[in-house]
Formats: structure tokens, sequence, C-alpha cells
């Protein structure tokens, strides 16, 4: 589609419909977008792929965050690409908690056609953002649109938020190509949703320390982090014996461009599965945390394709939904845009709510804004994420294992 050129708002987004059809095909959350830039020419069109062959494939796969990836893998080959701020992604549904924060952080425009009452960054259709963090609020306005829909149906609005770019002829949107857009989502939603939930709870999960060092799973968990499975703390309740691993992927991260932060992943056992630096220099959206869950999801994903019933059951054993371990994150929340994405994309990791037993799913080390400003924080999110996980971050209890981080960090 690379030479396709759109010059209306209309065509643009009858190209993102087109793709939340070809999403719906696939079994996965029937969303759809596109790239274009100054001229109105697309650069690259796709659709959600978190699930792939009936399973999930990737949580953080939503279409605004695949397009941003792309647009930075592209650079980095070399490709003379607009700056971000000349650049327009054009999406189907409104972008949620992590594709807002990826395009903000990015500094690229929207233009948005179906919403999102749920997880959509404009749930409550004021195009005040009051979900984002304050200083990113001025940002979205200048940078997202919601064109006018004409006509008299449920689907007709008045255009809100940022004007859509000079290059659009047509700036509106019919109302057959919106109620497309909303119907090819809503046809999806929930039975995605049931593929989130079709693992097995904590009483049921095995321990994949008890297997031999030769089995597939421990084979490939070792494959994708060397040091897998050789930390393990009490279940949820990190201590100071994870200080060097959370030191080193740190460190790795700051190599590669980053700020320094690192995520690990214990499952509902205490076991260390992974713990990964984020991948900056690459593309700016390759936070720790988005390495980590995707890592996760993809080894599943991998270990269970072509599998037989009985062999994905028993990856599902051992290798449970990360909401039955805990996320730690080295760095808690900040009001950044990277940040929000983080949550945002936490929630699509999670998809449901977190097991009772299991609260402090989400847990950081070092602060990085007082724990108030960060519950108003979480409390503003739209209502998936605030009403249904209940996002809510808490500072790992062990002092020691803070203690090793800011020794280290000589802060």
């Amino acid at each position: 589609m690379a030479h396709k050129k759109t010059i209306d708002v209309q065509a643009a987004v009858a190209i993102a419909a087109a793709e939340a059809i070809a999403a719906r095909t696939q079994g996965t959350f029937g969303v759809g977008g596109l790239m274009l830039d100054q001229h109105g020419n697309v650069l690259k069109s796709l659709h959600n792929n978190v699930v792939k062959d009936g399973l999930i494939f990737d949580p953080t796969a939503h279409g605004e965050r695949q397009l941003i990836d792309w647009y930075y893998a592209e650079r980095a080959k070399g490709r003379a690409l607009p700056p971000p701020q000349d650049i327009t992604i054009v999406t189907s549904l409104d972008p949620c908690c992590m594709c807002s924060g990826a395009i903000l952080a990015g500094g690229f425009n929207v233009v948005v056609a179906a919403p999102d009452q749920e997880s959509g960054i404009n749930y409550d259709h004021s195009a005040s953002f009051g979900a984002l963090p304050t200083l990113l609020r001025a940002q979205a306005a200048d940078s997202f649109s919601y064109p006018a829909i004409l006509g008299s149906s449920l689907y007709a609005r008045a255009a809100s938020g940022a004007a859509p770019k000079s290059f659009f002829i047509g700036k509106t949107i019919s109302e057959a190509t919106q109620a497309l857009c909303s119907l090819v989502f809503e046809a999806t939603s929930a039975e995605v949703m049931e593929k989130f939930s079709a693992d097995h709870p904590q009483e049921l999960l095995k321990d994949p320390a008890a297997l031999p060092a030769s089995h597939a799973i421990v084979r490939a968990l070792k494959q994708q982090y060397p040091d897998a499975l050789t930390y393990r703390c009490a279940p949820c309740q990190p201590d100071a014996g994870l200080a060097p691993f959370l030191l080193q992927a740190m460190a790795r991260d700051r190599e590669h461009g980053g700020t320094g932060d690192a995520v690990a992943l214990l499952d509902g056992y205490g076991n260390l599965l992974l713990c990964m630096p984020g991948r900056m220099a690459q593309s700016g959206i390759r936070s720790a945390f988005m390495e980590t869950t995707r890592a996760y999801a993809q080894l599943r994903y991998k270990l269970m394709l072509g599998a037989s019933r009985e062999q994905r059951d028993q990856v599902r054993h051992y290798l449970g939904h990360p909401k039955e371990g805990t996320f730690v994150f080295a760095r808690g929340p900040d009001a950044s845009a990277l940040s929000f994405m983080n949550l945002g994309a936490y929630g699509s990791t999670m998809e449901g709510p977190l097991p009772l037993k299991n609260p402090a799913q989400l847990q950081y080390v070092l602060p990085s804004m007082p724990e108030a400003d960060m519950a108003a924080l979480c409390a503003a999110m739209p209502p998936l994420y605030r009403n249904i996980i209940r996002i809510r971050p808490t500072q790992v209890a062990d002092s020691a294992l803070a203690a090793a981080l800011l020794a280290a960090n000589g802060s």
C-alpha cells in the first residue's frame, strides 16, 4: 500500500476499516490503522495482532503501537521518513492508554474513527483527555483528532480535538464507515477476551523449577533468558536476591539507549522467569516492560503453536498467565508518556481483573513520584484500567532490595 495516496479522512478511515475486518478474520481484536506522511501518502497499514492462530501472540500488538515500532525500524534501516510531527496515524478505534502513551512519547498525530468507552483515551467523548497525566493533556489536544461524522444515527458526532492535518481535503467520516469500525470491534471483543481467561488459576499451576533441565519448557525459558529459574523468592514477595538480576538488566538498558530501567517477571511460585532491559535505541517505545511482556507471551505462543492439546495444556500448567505472578519494575511509574504507555501495556497484558489473592501484581523498587500522585494518575485512567483491572502499582516490601538498587545507582 506504500504508493496509495489518501486525500480525505473518509478514504483513510476506509483503509483502517478494511484492516479491522482482516483482524476479525484472523480472530483478534477488530481494529486496524495506517500511517500517512505529510502529503497523505500511505506509508504502512496493518491491524491488531494480539491473537494469531487462536493463541495470544503479543498483548502489546495493537495497531498504533505496531505502526510506531515499524516507523522506528524503517528509520533505523536508513529510510528517509518525515519527523513524527509530520506523520499522521489513522485508527479505526480510539487509542488505548498504551497506544496513546506511545503516540505522545513519539510526538505523532492521530485521527480516530470509532469511540471506545472502556479503554479509549477519549472514553468520555469530551476531548479534554482527563485520563492522561496533566502535563500530557495539551499535547493530546493538539495532536488527537476526532473528525465529524455527519448524519442522524447513533454514530453521528461533531468534530472535536485537534483539526486533522491540512493535506486532508475532506475532513469528515461517513456514518456507514464509522458504524463498520464500531461493529467490527464489538463483534470480536468478547471472543478475544475469552482467550485471555483460558489460563489456569494459581492453585492448578505447576512449578517449572521441578522440571528437568532438558525439558522443552525449561530449554525455551533459558534460551529467552539464560538466568531463568536461578532465583526464587516467597510468592509475590521479591527480596534482595533479585537485585543482581535487575542491576544487570538496568546496565544493559543504559547500553541500549534507555535511562536504566528493567522489569522482572516472577511466576506464582516466586521463580524468576525473565528480567529484561528496554531497547530504546532501536525504537523509542521499546521499554523494559514492553520487551518483557512481549517476550513472555511469545515464549508461550511458540511453545503452543502446532502443539497437541496435551502439550498446550502442559505449557499452560507450567507457564501461567502473568497475573498469577508478579511484574517487578526497577523504577516506579512517573507522569511521562512512556510510563503511561507502560501502565496501559500492563492493562493490555492483564486484560481483566487481577486475582483477589494477588492485588500487588505490579510492584516497583525505586519510586519515581509520590504515592498519592501515582494513585491519582491510576484513578483517572479509563474504566477498564481503574474499575476492572484496578491498576495499583505498589512498592516492594523488602527494603534491602531497594537499598541494593539505590547503592548501585548512586542516588
